[in-house]
């Protein structure tokens, strides 16, 4: 396996150029534990890594440590010593959502990362908001959205056909493909996605067929899937872990545990291009700071009211809207405490070492 089938382009070359003098080596990550990383050298060999003390105390955040899919320069160990990271390569592309819960902060999911697919199906997954969520962070990753409309063989092909229509109107640069994880039915066209080098980010629900996707892809059980549910009609949903898998026909992909929630990791700015089509409404309201609620000559509301506009569309945009505002406050309170943390680190810092300064001038007896 060469640096070419892993991803390796020339503006990683670039960037790599001050470590090679140093005698270390570039390495991509396949696998994070607790304790270590798994990654993949030039020549395919497989070893596990140690991130350096120097990047855990320069990074900010967790997600500005190494994540799998990122390119790092390794300096190389022997039997009595570990491989070390040593830096991390500016990344061409990052896939992140909100880390679950109350936090303030992103969740890496890939890292340069060409397509991201989007696994549903026509049944109980399937969820035009949450799609729309995964195509704003798509969107701002700077990967292509692809999305498999899975486990068609269990509902009739008109059902299937709406659901992909549905979606494919909701992102102009969004690729849906209607699949059978069971049957193999077009997977053919997502293998032609996977070309050397190309890395795939496969992300969606619990149970909707990723593993048995990847197994079809890789050509053997590379993830074990479990029986159905015969409740939920269901998968149970068998990775565990966040792991980049090389594919014996080329391309490689990142299999991810399921994902319960979507929690937003944008911006406005993302945000309004992403709804251009309610922006573009909203620019024909009579009054500039027209609330969309009872404002005489509301475009909004005359839209919803002629079926121009989704209702269901505007009110989730409205909530995205409510949800990245409070990010951007939970990050801007977050960062104030840092700062304020960072300064009186300072002060207790200047103050032991002045106390240090005058105890040995004590000691030699200055004044």
């Amino acid at each position: 396996m060469t640096l070419q089938q892993l991803g390796w382009n020339s503006a990683f070359a670039t960037a790599f150029l001050p470590f090679r003098a140093k005698g270390w080596v570039p390495a991509r990550l396949i696998r994070e534990s607790p304790i270590n990383f798994g990654a993949f050298l030039a020549d395919g060999e497989e070893i596990d890594v140690v991130l350096c003390g120097r990047l855990w105390h320069e990074a900010a955040c967790d997600a500005d440590l190494p994540a799998v899919g990122d390119w790092v320069a390794i300096e190389p160990g022997n039997d009595n010593q570990d491989h070390v990271i040593r830096a991390v390569l500016p990344r061409k592309s990052c896939f992140s959502r909100k880390m679950p819960g109350n936090s303030s902060q992103a969740q890496v999911i890939g890292a340069n990362i060409d397509l991201v697919a989007v696994v549903t199906d026509a049944g109980p997954d399937f969820n035009l908001r949450r799609m729309e969520r995964y195509f704003m962070l798509i969107e701002r990753s700077g990967a292509q959205a692809v999305v498999l409309v899975n486990k068609s063989d269990l509902y009739p092909p008109p059902q299937n056909q709406q659901v992909a229509t549905a979606i494919a109107a909701l992102w102009d640069g969004a690729q849906v493909h209607v699949t059978s994880a069971l049957d193999g039915e077009g997977l053919k066209t997502l293998k032609k996605y996977l070309k050397k080098g190309i890395t795939m980010c496969i992300v969606g629900s619990s149970g909707v067929g990723k593993s048995t996707i990847v197994n079809q892809l890789y050509g053997e059980d590379w993830q074990w899937t479990s029986e159905v549910n015969a409740t939920t009609g269901k998968g149970r949903h068998t990775t565990t872990s966040r792991e980049l898998v090389p594919l014996p026909g080329g391309g490689l992909l990142i299999d991810n545990p399921g994902m319960r929630e979507i929690q937003m990791w944008t911006d406005e700015k993302t945000l309004r291009e992403s709804f251009a089509d309610i922006e573009e409404i909203t620019a024909l309201c009579r009054y500039a700071d027209c609330s969309h609620r009872h404002d005489a000559g509301c475009a909004i509301r005359a839209a919803v009211a002629n079926g121009t506009l989704d209702a269901a569309r505007h009110t989730h945009f409205l909530n995205l809207e409510t949800e990245i505002a409070a990010l951007k406050q939970r990050a801007a309170k977050r960062q104030m405490a840092v700062e304020r943390w960072a300064k009186r680190n300072r002060r207790v810092k200047a103050r032991n070492l002045n106390d240090r300064i005058q105890l040995e001038r004590d000691e030699r007896g200055e004044l």
